[in-house]
C-alpha cells in the first residue's frame, strides 16, 4: 500500500510541480516528514532523508519535463545557462548546510520557506517586469495563438539570484522554481510558459549536483526512490502537456493554500519537538 502512495505522490508533485515550473519537492519533502512523524509509515525519515530522496526524485521530473518542454519549443536555454552558472555553487553549499540541521530547525525554517513562497506566488500574476539600465540579451518567443512576446536578461542580475535559488534547492531538496519563476518574470519580463519550463531545465541541472552530494552523505533510501520515479517521470511528463492546456491560476491558488496550511503547521510542530 505504501508503495502504491509514493507512486502517486510522485505523479502529483512532479505533475503540479511542472506546470508552475516547481520540481515538486515542495509536495514530496511535507508529506514524508509528515507521514514519518504521525503515522507508521517510513519511520526511517529524517529531514536529511527526505531531502536526499527528494532530489532524485527530481531529477527525474525535471528530466521529463525538459523532454516535453524542449518539443514545444519553451526553454530559453542561453538565459538557463547563466541562471546554471549562478545556481550551481548555491545548490552545493545548500545541500551541505542541510546536515547540520536537526527536525526542529529543519521544521521551523521549512515553514517559514513554505509560507514566504506561497507569498510570492500570490504576487506573481501581478509582477511587471523592471527596466534594466545594464548590458543585457533579448529573446523573443511566438506563443500558441500567434502573438510574439519579446523579453530581455542581464547575467549581472541573473547569477546572483540563482545563486540564492540554488542555495534553497540545495538546504530543503525543492527545486527552487518557487523563486526563480518569479525572479524571471520580474526583472527580465520573461513569459510564465518561458520562465517555468527555463526554470525546469535549471532545475535539472541543481538536481543532478545535489543528488551527487546525496549519494556521498548517504541520504538516500533507494527503494522509496525506485516507487517515487516511475510517478515523477509520468508526472514531468504530464505537466506540460496540462499546462499547454488549461489556466493554472485555480491549481495556483490550491497550492498557495496547501504551503500555507502545511508551512504552519511546520512551524507549529517545530516548537512541539
Amino acid at each position: 500500500m505504501e508503495w502504491l502512495f509514493l507512486f502517486c505522490i510522485g505523479f502529483f508533485a512532479a505533475t503540479l510541480g511542472s506546470i508552475i515550473g516547481l520540481g515538486g519537492g515542495i509536495i514530496i519533502i511535507p508529506v514524508l516528514t509528515f507521514m514519518s512523524q504521525h503515522t507508521g509509515f517510513f519511520n526511517e525519515i529524517t529531514p536529511q532523508y527526505a531531502v536526499g530522496i527528494s532530489t532524485v526524485t527530481i531529477v527525474m521530473t525535471a528530466l521529463s519535463a525538459f523532454f516535453a518542454n524542449r518539443k514545444k519549443g519553451t526553454i530559453a536555454y542561453r538565459m538557463g545557462i547563466y541562471l546554471f552558472i549562478g545556481a550551481a555553487p548555491g545548490a552545493f553549499l545548500g545541500a551541505f548546510a542541510n546536515r547540520f540541521l536537526d527536525f526542529s530547525e529543519f521544521s521551523f525554517y521549512y515553514g517559514v520557506f513554505l509560507i514566504v513562497a506561497a507569498g510570492i506566488l500570490m504576487l506573481k500574476s501581478r509582477i511587471r517586469p523592471l527596466h534594466l539600465k545594464m548590458r543585457t540579451y533579448q529573446n523573443t518567443y511566438i506563443d500558441n495563438q500567434g502573438m510574439t512576446h519579446t523579453y530581455i536578461y542581464s547575467p549581472i542580475i541573473g547569477i546572483p539570484l540563482a545563486f540564492c535559488v540554488g542555495f534553497i534547492s540545495g538546504i530543503f531538496g525543492i527545486g527552487g522554481g518557487t523563486l526563480l519563476v518569479p525572479g524571471m518574470m520580474l526583472f527580465f519580463g520573461v513569459p510564465a510558459i518561458v520562465a517555468a519550463a527555463t526554470s525546469m531545465f535549471v532545475i535539472l541541472g541543481t538536481s543532478v549536483l545535489n543528488t551527487v552530494q546525496q549519494i556521498a552523505y548517504d541520504h538516500i533510501i533507494w527503494l522509496y526512490v525506485l516507487f517515487l520515479i516511475p510517478g515523477a517521470w509520468l508526472g514531468g511528463i504530464a505537466g506540460p502537456y496540462i499546462s499547454s492546456k488549461i489556466k493554472g491560476r485555480t491549481i495556483v491558488i490550491l497550492l498557495q493554500a496547501t504551503m500555507i496550511i502545511i508551512g504552519i503547521q511546520f512551524i507549529v510542530q517545530s516548537f512541539m519537538e
